[in-house]
């Protein structure tokens, strides 16, 4: 029998590693400040239409601009602490699922340790099992 499991992907962090991670940062905050902008155009435009009450107009993309701008305390919040780690340290990147088989006779618990893929500059370089 397959099943799912799944599996974390660390990383070593490097100097290349960590300049990949703060551009990728610093792109997903800009996308993020467009998207406010853009918020900010539609609603001024739908409150010169004045189908909706501009109390209603104003709420709903106030909402939607306060769940962006906390993604980018968020992101801040994540450059900090990316500043602190020391180069040769191992971070979790993401968590894959990956397909494995199960047969009568497996270690259950031993089957279900945390596994990890180590990842150096995007190089596979050692898979914990």
């Amino acid at each position: 029998m397959k099943i799912i499991k799944k599996v974390q992907v660390k990383q070593i962090v490097t100097e290349r590693s960590k300049k990949k991670l703060q551009d990728r940062f610093h792109h997903h905050k800009m996308r993020l400040e467009q998207e406010c902008q853009q918020l900010l155009f539609e609603q001024r435009k739908l409150e010169n239409k004045a189908i909706l009450s501009k109390r209603e107009i104003n709420e709903r993309f106030h909402q939607e601009i306060s769940n962006r701008k906390e993604k980018m305390k968020l992101i801040d919040f994540k450059l900090e602490q990316l500043k602190m780690i020391e180069i040769g340290s191992e971070i979790i990147e993401n968590e894959v699922e990956a397909l494995v088989e199960v047969k009568e006779g497996t270690h259950w618990e031993e089957f279900m340790k945390e596994q990890a893929i180590v990842l150096k500059d995007d190089i596979v370089i050692r898979i914990d099992k």
